[in-house]
């Protein structure tokens, strides 16, 4: 019964391959220096990808991204297929009209229970001026309303 945003995290291979995948584990550990936290089931796909790759981007997602949070959290092979997005700094994928993104260097991984925990330190980010934010509560989807 948490709302939270909704969040796709995206990493390049050193082969160059795209990972990607949809999370709503995502929160704010410290300002200075600035990290960011979120978590993986160890079972997961991408995990080798994920734990072993020194950078990765957090895309935080508008409202109008819902089907691309869908199409991320599902097990689609050609998830990346027509999915617009710039390379960041570190060659991890930047999601072409998300609200905000985070470049994150891969600083610390935490294995607890059947997650893993991985701290990043924000090296580089930015947002998109204007841009409401998709939210997840009780297993759907929702946009902001302002109280």
């Amino acid at each position: 019964m948490f709302a939270t945003g909704v969040t796709i995290v995206t990493a390049r291979t050193p082969a160059g391959v795209l990972v990607g995948l949809t999370a709503n584990s995502f929160n704010s550990v410290s300002l200075q220096p600035p990290l960011v936290l979120w978590s993986l089931a160890r079972a997961a796909g991408s995990m080798a990808a994920l734990s072993t790759g020194s950078h990765y981007a957090i895309n935080i997602l508008a409202a109008d991204q819902k089907e691309l949070a869908e199409r991320f959290a599902s097990g689609r092979a050609d998830r990346w297929d027509g999915v617009a997005h710039t390379e960041g700094a570190s060659g991890a994928p930047l999601l072409d009209g998300a609200a905000a993104h985070f470049e994150c260097f891969n600083r610390s991984r935490y294995e607890e229970g059947d997650h893993v925990i991985f701290v990043g330190e924000v090296e580089r980010c930015g947002h998109r001026a204007g841009a409401s934010p998709l939210l997840f509560h009780g297993g759907r989807f929702y946009t902001e309303h302002p109280l």
